[in-house]
């Protein structure tokens, strides 16, 4: 580090303080009561500021750089704006001795002998407060949080941004030792230098770490610290790679000099740092580089120092000739500004040169003045050693590293022979005061240099030999060697070069030249030799014959590849040359000075930095295949080219028909097909072939030169060769024209392949067209069906023989595809498949032509009707699915269908759907019983089903009201489903009904319609089943709650029989028939009522429509109401019963049977004779007419005004007002769904 002074000017008073404008454009002096701003690029005074009145002892300007404030002896402070006017003043009680702005806020703190007050351009007025000694300085944190103040009784207060006092640190020499100046670093991301120095106890390491991170507010704390010198202490070695995230963690750490003459460090907290740092003068001034690297004290020695940031001396900046009271920074620079007591100011440069080291890929180099970094330049390892002082020249060899420092010099080695090991430990050291130009390290040995003369030290500093040269000595360079034999390349300022054996007291001289040499290097065999001039001059020579090889201008220093012996590159005038052998230069700009130059990595030194460089030696490659070297251009590739090097220079030896240079090459970009190629070629070459002219067609079949490999192949008599190539290729023009008016077997070939072209390239269409025409009728079917090309099949279809069956199906089995069945059908007919017609028909459901068909064909009946049975079954149209089965002869196939679909009706709860299943099922199995061998096993199930189908009809209500939140049917409505199922259900219970839920239903309908005997036995009844959770808790209380009532039922909800008039118990043992008369009840299939009919039967020997016509005759007969007869008389109108009976009433059979009598167990049916029918009204007859094997029945009305319903499709009954109301709901039968617009019965 050396200091050049750039400017100079002497003020008439003393320089007590001065402060930068932010951009380092303008400079402001307190010079006795005057404010002086300079120009800081000339020196120029550009205005003198008057507005104090007595000394101004302290300036500062903001940060934003809007305005600067001056404190005066004459308690003012004056707040100016940056065009140099005065806006604002305001007074303390006693002379202003600091000011300085919040970097944050730009509130100001101004400190006098006994107070300080914080002012900020938003208040009106300045807040003060008391201070218990004078204030001598004065700094604020970077956040702006908090403010430092430095006392003369020799204690730093830390102050909150409203003035609170947060921290108190005691200086051991208290009032001995004024606090003269702090400063804050300003650095914003402090890197963890303070974390891990060695001369910290443990208990402080481990306070440094917990106040990493600073509380936004600090409990106020007082310390005390201990200052003592600090002992010498061992360079400490560090991983640097975590340097970066170190540096993110925030430390304020303020550094303080005080007139005890010492230096000191501490935290935010107010924990010190290390110890006192002695300075044997009074300081009076002390300032950070603005990003914290470095520190500037002046004072009493008359001259300003540079430390490090931890308090290591560097140096001196500028000797002066009385006390320095301030020096400053420039910002975010290097020239540093001091005022002295007699008024001088000296402005000056600071220039810190490189000191630093490379062999081969490490390169050591100084940072921050006392540290050494080694960086690896391969694997950007970097380790730093901290030596915490002044480091002054470093040497670096193999696994030794040299350093001098001011008193001593240390050799460290590495702790293994691992080549990426980089880690040191201290092996010598040598403690002795040198001083020399060039410091060179060997295995054994110390090489100093000073101006003429080397001396060579053993690591224990024992001067083992001395050379003494002619002339300056300008470069020197260790070249290797055994250990303890290395040889040195020395280069003189006369021009001479020399090398030398450290074991050797007699020097070599290897050549003279005119010039001073100013760098060397010796090629990797030691046969030639570079050396640049002071002319800037690159000369190679033969070391041998001293013979000057070639030279080259623009050079400031020059590398020989260590891999490579005729390679060398030197930098210059902002560009990198590379030389190899006797061709022409390369150039690439590179700025800097190369250093080394290790196979394709240049290492270059660009002002502070090192870097690695990789350079693809590309050029040099294709200068070598230019003259078909193509052995050296594999070496120079080896050094490092890119991959597309690599494939020129592999496909370059290959045309030359240098096979293993090829090999060698394609194997480094991994390119298997062309390794298969020459493998393939050394292998026939091996079998004996020798035609040159057919391996080079080969190569250049594969590197794409077709026509020339053509001419290769016909050439060498292989046209077949070319022909293949071309159709493989799909260079169908050049092969036709290669081929000309050959065969035509061969040209249809041709044409195959170039339509399988046009199939691969995605060229369907022309593919197609190819196809047809080289008759390959299948293929073209296969890509137009593929593609959906309709008009195209039906073009190749019409064209085609229908001897041609394949490619005609292929068509057919596309247009189905396709859905253009009127295609498809066409083509069947034409080679008449007719079975695959009816399939067609089948599968587009296209009925009406099957049907067509089949009538023409009855052989295919079964492949039609079988099908549409299933359809019409699947789409829930079972009547005509019946019917289809019945054509097919599959009625076992129906029902089996309908049975699937009432099983999952029941199990899915659907019972209204199941119902109606099981109504389908027994008119099915009603249609099969016409079959005499099935006629009995089809009634049975056809009674069944019917059972099954009334059964599941009601339940459909029981469990809409059990499972639903909301009824739809009246209580008795659902009073007399559940009697009607639990009759009903005598023998086993069907799937999915539930007799829980039909009893629970019963019970509570009952409760609530009086019926509570009937209630409390089906409460009983459920005490014995299984109930589920959700019903457990109401049925326990209708349980209980049924108690409280009368143990009768209600009578009007008493059943009656109308054949007997026998009023019937609501829980009947016998089921639903009278107890009496053992008459069957009908039941009205919507309210489950008993209705008023009664069935009769005929005599024997009446016939179905005998009856009818009998019924139909509508003999007349008495009305009940002449039985009333109206008497008038003048006084009064009167009603007589009469009670005689009917004229037909004794012969009237139906009348006489209702007279039933009692206790009889048989039933005894109504039969009626043809009178009675005769005698009947037709109104009053219902009759279901059962298609055969069944019987019709018959029934009479008891109450012919009351109307009553029988769907003509289920003969179920309803009320007529019921049925009406359920069909405008339903628009069909509730039962059997015959839709009201459906004529059939």
């Amino acid at each position: 580090m050396r200091a050049v002074l750039t400017w100079r000017d002497k003020a008439e008073q003393c320089i007590y303080d001065l402060a930068f404008k932010p951009d380092g454009t303008q400079l402001i002096l307190a010079a006795g009561n005057r404010l002086l701003v300079y120009d800081t690029s000339d020196g120029t005074l550009l205005q003198p500021l008057k507005g104090h009145k007595d000394t101004v002892y302290c300036v500062a300007y903001a940060k934003d750089g809007k305005r600067f404030a001056s404190g005066s002896a004459d308690k003012s402070v004056i707040i100016w704006t940056s065009k140099l006017e005065g806006i604002l003043k305001y007074t303390h009680n006693d002379s202003i001795q600091c000011v300085s702005y919040n970097p944050v806020t730009h509130q100001l703190a101004s400190c006098s002998s006994n107070d300080f007050g914080l002012w900020s351009p938003e208040q009106k007025s300045v807040s003060k407060h008391k201070s218990s000694s004078k204030i001598t300085c004065c700094s604020w944190t970077n956040d702006g949080q908090y403010l430092a103040l430095g006392m003369f009784n020799g204690i730093i207060s830390i102050r909150n941004k409203n003035g609170e006092e947060k921290v108190k640190i005691e200086r051991p020499g208290g009032s001995l030792s004024p606090i003269w100046s702090i400063c804050w670093n300003p650095s914003s991301r402090w890197e963890s230098f303070w974390m891990n120095r060695e001369n910290e106890d443990a208990e402080e390491v481990i306070v440094n770490r917990y106040f990493q991170e600073i509380p936004s507010s600090l409990k106020s704390a007082v310390y005390s610290s201990q200052g003592s010198e600090a002992e010498e202490e061992e360079p400490e070695e560090e991983d640097d790679s975590s340097r970066d995230d170190n540096s993110e963690e925030h430390n304020d750490i303020l550094a303080v000099a005080d007139w005890g003459q010492k230096l000191s460090f501490y935290q935010l907290s107010g924990k010190q740092i290390g110890r006192d740092r002695s300075l044997n003068f009074d300081p009076c001034c002390i300032s950070y580089f603005t990003k914290g690297e470095y520190i500037l004290l002046g004072g009493s020695d008359k001259q300003v120092s540079l430390f490090t940031k931890d308090g290591v001396r560097l140096g001196t900046v500028g000797e002066q000739n009385s006390w320095v009271w301030t020096c400053k920074v420039k910002p975010d620079s290097n020239y540093v500004v001091v005022g002295c007591q007699d008024g001088t100011i000296s402005f000056y440069q600071l220039i810190f040169s490189t000191v630093h080291g490379l062999y081969k890929d490490r390169y050591a180099y100084r940072d921050s003045m006392t540290d050494v970094i080694v960086q690896h330049l391969i694997t950007e390892q970097k380790v730093r050693i901290k030596c915490k002082e002044l480091v002054k020249k470093i040497a670096i060899y193999k696994n030794r590293l040299a350093i001098q420092l001011p008193e001593k010099i240390l050799i460290y080695e590495l702790y293994s022979d691992d080549s990426s090991d980089m880690h040191y430990r201290v092996k010598e050291k040598i403690v002795k005061k040198f001083e020399c130009n060039l410091l060179v390290v060997c295995a054994d040995h110390i090489i100093l240099c000073q101006e003429k003369r080397l001396q060579c030290l053993s690591f224990s500093g024992v001067k083992e030999r001395e050379w003494q040269m002619e002339s300056l000595i300008r470069y020197i360079k260790v070249i290797g060697g055994p250990p303890g034999r290395e040889g040195l390349l020395v280069g003189l300022k006369n021009g001479q070069i020399l090398k030398i054996f450290v074991d050797n007291l007699f020097a070599i001289v290897l050549l003279k030249q005119a010039t001073a040499v100013r760098c060397l290097d010796m090629s990797a065999s030691r046969n030639k030799l570079a050396v640049v001039d002071e002319n800037d001059t690159c000369l190679v020579y033969d070391i041998h014959t001293k013979e000057l090889l070639f030279q080259e201008p623009n050079a400031n220093s020059v590398a020989w590849n260590t891999q490579c012996e005729d390679m060398l590159c030197f930098s210059g005038g902002g560009y990198l040359n590379i030389k190899a052998g006797t061709f022409p230069v390369h150039q690439q700009k590179l700025q800097g000075f190369v250093v080394g130059y290790n196979g394709s990595k240049i290492f270059c030194l660009h002002v502070f930095s090192m870097s690695a460089v990789e350079v693809p030696q590309s050029a040099p490659m294709y200068q070598y295949l230019d003259r078909k070297m193509f052995k050296e251009a594999y070496q120079i590739a080896c050094l490092g080219v890119t991959d597309t090097d690599w494939r020129e220079l592999a496909m370059e030896a290959l045309e030359g028909l240098e096979f293993e240079t090829a090999k060698k090459a394609f194997t480094r970009v991994q390119d298997l097909r062309y390794l298969e190629l020459i493998n393939s070629i050394e292998e026939r070459k091996k079998r004996g072939e020798t035609n040159n002219d057919l391996f080079l067609a080969d190569v250049f079949s594969y590197q794409g030169k077709f026509h020339e490999a053509a001419k290769l192949y016909k050439r060498s008599g292989h046209e077949n060769l070319a022909l293949d190539m071309y159709t493989d290729l799909c260079m169908f023009e050049y092969a036709k024209d290669f081929l000309g008016s050959g065969d035509p077997k061969e040209t249809k070939m041709l044409i195959t392949k170039q339509a399988d072209w046009a199939r691969n390239i995605n060229e369907p269409k022309a593919a197609v067209e190819m196809y047809i025409s080289a008759g390959e009728h299948v293929k073209a079917i296969e890509i137009s069906g593929d593609h959906g090309w309709v008009d195209m099949l039906i073009d190749i279809a019409r064209k085609l023989d229908k001897a041609e069956r394949e490619p005609l199906l292929m068509c057919a089995h596309y247009f189905k595809k396709l859905d253009n069945p009127g295609y498809a059908a066409e083509t069947y007919l034409k080679i008449g498949d007719l079975k695959s017609l009816v399939q067609l028909h089948v599968e587009t459901q296209r009925w009406d032509e099957a049907f067509a068909l089949g009538e023409k064909h009855p052989e295919f009946k079964d492949d039609i009707y079988v099908p549409y049975a299933q359809w019409l079954a699947e789409n829930d149209r079972f009547e005509e699915a019946q019917k289809a089965f019945h054509k097919a002869g599959r009625q076992e196939e129906a029902v089996r269908v309908l049975e699937q679909l009432t099983h999952n009706a029941v199990v899915e709860s659907r019972f209204n759907d199941a119902a109606y299943y099981y109504w389908m099922l027994s008119m099915q199995c009603l249609n099969i019983a016409q079959d005499p061998a099935q006629k009995d096993v089809m009634l049975s199930k056809f009674h069944h089903f019917q059972h099954l189908a009334e059964l599941y009809h009601g339940y459909h209500a029981i469990h809409r009201y059990t499972e639903e939140p909301f009824s739809f049917h009246l209580p008795e409505t659902l009073f007399n489903i559940s009697r009607f199922l639990l009759h009903s259900l005598t023998k086993d219970t069907p799937l999915g009904i539930s007799k829980v839920k039909t009893l629970f239903t019963l019970a509570k309908q009952s409760k609530a319609l009086g019926a509570y005997k009937l209630a409390r036995h089906a409460y009983n009844k459920l005490q014995g089943l299984r109930i589920p959770t959700r019903f457990q808790k109401s049925i326990e209380l209708g349980s209980l709650t049924i108690r409280s009532k009368p143990f009768h039922d209600s009578e009007e909800l008493v059943p009656l029989c109308y054949r007997c008039s026998t009023n019937n118990p609501l829980l009947n043992n016998l089921g639903n028939v009278c107890i009496n008369c053992r008459q069957p009840f009908v039941f009205s299939a919507s309210s489950y009522e008993v209705l008023h009919l009664v069935e009769f039967y005929l005599e024997e020997g009446i016939t179905d429509e005998e009856a009818v016509s009998l019924i139909d005759l509508e003999a007349p007969r008495h009305k009940r109401e002449n039985k009333w007869q109206e008497i008038t008389s003048n006084n009064s109108q009167t009603l007589r019963l009469d009670e005689t009976m009917d004229s037909m009433g004794d012969d009237d059979p139906f009348t006489a049977k209702l007279s039933f009598e009692q206790g009889g167990s048989e039933f005894v049916p109504v039969v009626v004779s043809r009178s009675v029918l005769r005698a009947m009204s037709r109104r009053d007859v219902l009759i279901k007419r059962w298609p055969p094997p069944l019987q019709w029945q018959y029934f009479r009305s008891l109450l012919p005004d009351a109307s009553i319903t029988m769907c003509p499709s289920c003969f179920q009954m309803f009320h007529s007002e019921d049925y009406e109301l359920l069909v405008l709901q339903h628009t069909c039968c509730p039962y059997c769904r015959r839709r009201i617009d459906d004529p059939s019965p």
